[in-house]
């Protein structure tokens, strides 16, 4: 008999408004065998009460106070005190399907070891979603379909933070949550890869994200665009850097201007390309803006990222770079 219990991480603070209804579809999994790991990151509001009246109802929630501050330590708890042989995670604000947990874990019961259960995710609020994080669902779920998450690792986070499953060997493998590295899903995805976890692919939504005006995301400086281009730095530089060939870093935009400064605080030196005639020819940070035609020297076999934000502009560079029968992910990183 498959009985093997999943623990499920689930960090919260201050989310009593949303948390009986997430705690109600935990309880509703078809699949029964498993841990609800819930950790109190220093609520202050009834939040913590709430969920000490359902593990009282129920002993497979386990509650526990956070050892330190933040989602990072709340989640280096909450695995510290997983049983379960699989691990998958849970924000204290969302919705599972009934068959999530279920879904998964046959789907990761077959391939063993070394690979990633996934599942579609679908936003949901009720003041509607907005368009960025509607392209966002569209996009991952996209990537999800086929299982290929990680050749777009550098666009946004390629794993749905609440909606993964792992042998918690495999996470342990990963290093997950060892260190103080925002945002913290993010960071997990980079060493999912590193760790050599293949995806499962899912053709079925498993997971309903609440999106809503105080949701983490959107307030914590954690979670800014800078954030997450310092780990797309980290990565890049550890991993895909290729030290023997020039480096071209293209667009001056607000993400250019970061990825320039990063680049810089890291020694890695690049040559700075753009089309925008008001800004070619001038200097910042030291770095002369030039004209991408006028300056490359293909011969050179230079490695590109691209920080052009606008749709249109990445098609058009996108196809110039494949003209060049350059490669993806090996030539040229799309950094948005």
């Amino acid at each position: 008999m498959n009985n093997e219990i999943i623990s499920i991480l689930m960090p919260f603070k201050d989310t009593e408004q949303y948390l009986g209804e997430c705690l109600d579809s935990v309880l509703s999994q078809t699949y029964p065998h498993w841990e609800l790991i819930a950790v109190n990151d220093h609520s202050g509001d009834s939040s913590c009460a709430l969920v000490s009246k359902y593990s009282h109802s129920d002993p497979r929630i386990k509650l526990f106070n956070n050892q330190g501050r933040g989602i990072i330590m709340a989640l280096r708890t909450a695995l510290q005190a997983a049983s379960g042989s699989m691990v998958s995670r849970m924000d204290s604000d969302d919705v599972m399907v009934p068959d999530k947990l279920e879904t998964m874990q046959q789907a990761l019961r077959i391939a063993g070891k070394g690979h990633i259960a996934l599942g579609l995710v679908k936003y949901f609020s009720a003041k509607g979603i907005s368009n960025g994080y509607l392209r966002y669902e569209q996009w991952l779920n996209k990537l999800t379909l086929k299982g290929n998450n990680f050749e777009e690792r550098y666009k946004e986070c390629v794993i749905p933070s609440p909606c993964w499953m792992v042998y918690k060997d495999d996470l342990r493998k990963c290093g997950a949550f060892d260190e103080d590295r925002y945002p913290e899903d993010y960071d997990l995805a980079f060493r999912m890869y590193e760790a050599d976890l293949k995806c499962l692919p899912s053709q079925k939504v498993l997971h309903h994200w609440r999106d809503y005006v105080s949701r983490t995301s959107r307030t914590s400086p954690d979670y800014a665009n800078n954030s997450f281009l310092e780990i797309k730095t980290h990565y890049f530089l550890k991993h895909d850097r290729d030290k023997q060939r020039p480096l071209l870093l293209w667009g001056a935009g607000t993400k250019g201007k970061t990825m320039a400064r990063l680049l810089l605080e890291n020694d890695c030196e690049f040559h700075w390309v753009c089309d925008n005639p008001k800004k070619t020819g001038k200097k910042i940070y030291g770095q002369k803006l030039r004209p991408y035609e006028a300056h490359v020297n293909w011969h050179d076999s230079p490695q590109s990222i691209v920080t052009v934000a606008n749709a249109k502009a990445q098609l058009q560079i996108r196809n110039y770079l494949d003209a060049k029968s350059l490669v993806e992910m090996t030539d040229y990183f799309f950094f948005c």
